[in-house]
């Protein structure tokens, strides 16, 4: 039987999934600490980064699945409206454009429907792998167009908290109608201040993942899955 258990408060069921050790808890799955990824000649990798990762640690298609499973849990709750998806840059962009994808093609398919329309904000909020004091807004929309709107914003990865929930404030300020946030990963670490996204696809431990848009320093974005970034790659590309 398969270890991975689908944890729905209450009751515990398998899921059947094939990643030894992760749970789902409430609509994310939670890798655990010991959880050793793949080796990297499973997987096709740029030649460039192998040197530089430990190991795949979510590949493509998981993520794929995920995202889909994430897709519907949203037309669940919040279909028949129409919606803002506003994508934090640059790390959400490929979440957030495979989720719209896969909402699209949901909404084609049901008898409920879901209109939508992007915009994009820019923010920074690391240097080199050390989560910054302060969140920075550097680019993006004029946010008060989001005044009396449904919003949902996409982020690739919530690690403390306090980048989203300063977003937040900064979004509230406009009065939109709703807003609901759909993170990709949620990182799981002792200086969290327990902010939870309404929609998350896993918890990871507190490791620095790259790939599938997560960037070090701008570098392997490129990268289809989600890969741990080893000691080598972090020198080689520090500013």
């Amino acid at each position: 039987s398969s270890d991975l258990v689908e944890r729905r408060p209450p009751p515990l069921t398998p899921s059947g999934a094939a990643m030894e050790g992760a749970t789902e808890d409430h609509r994310l799955l939670v890798i655990p600490d010991k959880w050793p990824g793949y080796k990297l000649d499973l997987f096709t990798l740029p030649q460039h980064y192998c040197e530089d990762l430990e190991c795949v640690f979510i590949p493509h298609g998981v993520i794929m699945d995920r995202t889909e499973r994430l897709a519907k849990n949203i037309m669940d709750d919040i279909g028949d409206n129409h919606i803002t998806v506003l994508c934090v840059l640059k790390g959400g962009y490929k979440f957030c454009a495979d989720l719209v994808e896969n909402i699209k093609n949901l909404s084609r398919n049901s008898e409920r429907f879901i209109s939508m329309r992007v915009e994009f904000v820019r923010l920074k909020s690391y240097c080199n792998d050390q989560s910054m004091k302060e969140m920075q807004i550097l680019a993006g929309e004029d946010l008060s167009k989001l005044s009396g709107r449904n919003v949902l914003v996409v982020e690739d990865i919530i690690g403390t908290g306090r980048t989203m929930k300063a977003l937040l404030t900064q979004l509230e300020k406009y009065a939109p109608k709703m807003i609901k946030v759909a993170s990709l990963l949620v990182k799981r670490t002792p200086l969290s201040d327990g902010y939870r996204p309404d929609y998350a696809g896993f918890e990871i431990p507190n490791l620095f993942v790259v790939g599938y848009a997560l960037d070090y320093n701008e570098h392997f974005r490129d990268l289809n899955h989600i890969c741990i970034i080893n000691e080598t790659g972090k020198e080689k590309y520090k500013i």
